[in-house]
């Protein structure tokens, strides 16, 4: 099968962008194309359309090829719990939970076996693969058991690429050394460089690539400046290193960063809102007043909930909410609002009960079993009879606790249709749901900023725009055309 390989001298190299990139040029010149990644390690994660869990990252990089997300494109992905264990996920549905020493004793072989039997399958499906590899493909005490990087370049005879960050500094250093230490067979498939994230003069660079293809014998295909394309993070050390934008803006938003924050992509739409303002505050600093207050979905609601109330962050939000402020949760961030969350079987590490934010009337038990599914709703709050689609993907169950609608004059209503994805207090002002990708939905987006508008006194902003996949077609086309002017792809075809 053809394909080509994208690997990265460093973890955050820009393959995910290089690979999508590929996706998307290929595609519009008439390529059935498919992403692939063996193994990723990431808590940002999408639900397949039959329910399947991969890398968010892959999910980008199918929509980039004009395709649907399937689990084939991320056989095994890796979701990190913090206390030196992971949930192991293959072909899409969690098999277990492992510290990383027992990782490849007990999944190696199985993994290899997945990512064979996908390949095979993306092969007899699609004209060309796409394949990410993670981290360096050179780490000399991990090779022997790297599922991801040359053992699938080897498998494909894949023509590959190595992306450099040269905006980190010592790109020809990290060119070299990974060179040098990859195999004669290996670095036998790696057709060309990439020169990532450049600022600055063209020219000025020149003598420096003009001596690393004279030294190393493989060209350099491209080099791709800086973009500031807000393309979706793989993982959280994208937060660390972004900084809020100083320009003035209308709507603040603080975003609690949670030890094991998840599924922070949630808020790429409100981040492409030219009226918001977006901050991930850690939970060690003052709350402030922004305008609204998010707490996101994570891996492990309880420990996050503990850390929260160790620093209390966790008083803070409860003041603020009863001094009128909006406080929203996404999945571990619903189950931190309400009254208790339990875990009689220790599955996200210590069982027993712990107290919640008490912001919502809802009761939550960590299970064994997860839930992972994609999802259309209606919403009720705050516009009626809105279309909203998303996907969840939690291991507990919420057990709300009001009395049935209609019964009287209640303090709180469900957020949708399906009382199940969440709840919203009478006054708009606590809301809490199991929907990743909510604000995906445009009209539903601009309807609860409105909402925070009308509390400051401004003008509302029309609701009848477009979902914000069709912003994201836009930017995947715009990353493409970027890319396209400075890549040459053809030594890879």
């Amino acid at each position: 099968m053809k394909a080509i390989m994208v690997v990265g001298t460093t973890s955050h190299a820009g393959k995910s962008l290089i690979s999508a990139a590929i996706c998307r040029i290929l595609s519009r010149r008439g390529w059935r194309v498919a992403p692939f990644k063996g193994q990723n390690m990431a808590l940002n994660a999408y639900v397949t359309p039959n329910g399947g869990e991969i890398g968010y990252a892959q999910a980008v990089q199918a929509w980039a090829a004009g395709v649907v997300p399937w689990v084939e494109m991320n056989p095994i992905l890796l979701k990190p719990q913090g206390d030196m264990t992971s949930q192991v996920i293959i072909k899409g549905k969690p098999v277990g939970k492992v510290s990383a020493v027992d990782y490849y004793e007990q999944y190696f072989e199985l993994g290899w076996r997945a990512i064979e039997e996908s390949l095979q399958y993306l092969g007899s499906e699609y004209d060309l693969l796409v394949c990410e590899g993670a981290g360096s493909p050179a780490e000399i005490n991990l090779k022997h058991r790297d599922l991801t990087n040359m053992r699938v370049a080897k498998h494909l005879k894949a023509s590959t690429i190595l992306v450099v960050d040269i905006d980190r500094g010592g790109a020809f250093a990290h060119i070299v050394g990974t060179l040098e230490l990859l195999e004669p067979e290996e670095r036998a498939l790696i057709k060309g460089i990439v020169i990532n994230k450049f600022r600055g003069q063209r020219s000025l660079l020149q003598p420096g690539i003009k001596w690393l293809e004279e030294r190393i014998g493989i060209p350099v295909l491209g080099v791709i400046p800086y973009l500031e394309h807000m393309f979706p993070a793989e993982d959280s050390l994208d937060l660390l290193e972004r900084k809020p934008k100083k320009i003035q803006k209308e709507l603040n938003i603080s975003v609690i960063r949670l030890p094991r924050i998840s599924n922070f992509t949630d808020f790429d739409p409100l981040e492409s809102e030219p009226s918001v303002r977006i901050k991930y505050l850690s939970p060690k600093h003052d709350l402030g007043r922004p305008d609204a207050v998010i707490i996101p979905g994570t891996k492990t609601s309880i420990p996050d909930l503990l850390l929260l109330q160790k620093t209390g962050m966790a008083e803070a939000i409860h003041n603020y909410a009863a001094a009128g402020g909006t406080v929203l949760g996404i999945c571990g961030g619903y189950q931190m609002l309400g009254q208790m969350i339990a875990d009689p079987e220790g599955v996200e590490g210590h069982a027993g009960r712990y107290q919640g934010l008490g912001l919502l009337p809802i009761r939550t038990v960590i299970t064994g079993q997860k839930v992972a599914r994609q999802r259309q709703v209606t919403s009720n709050c705050p516009q009626m009879g809105l279309p909203v689609h998303g996907f969840e993907i939690h291991q507990g169950r919420s057990r709300v606790e009001i009395p049935a609608m209609g019964t009287g004059n209640q303090e709180y209503q469900p957020l949708f249709d399906d009382m199940n994805l969440g709840l919203v207090d009478k006054c708009q002002s606590v809301w809490g749901t199991y929907l990743h990708g909510i604000f995906d939905n445009g009209p539903w987006r601009r309807a609860w900023l409105n909402r925070l508008r009308q509390q400051r006194g401004l003008k509302s902003l029309p609701t009848g725009i477009a979902n914000y996949r069709e912003e994201r077609e836009q930017l995947l086309d715009a990353i493409a055309s970027d890319v396209e002017q400075h890549l040459d792809l053809t030594p890879l075809l």
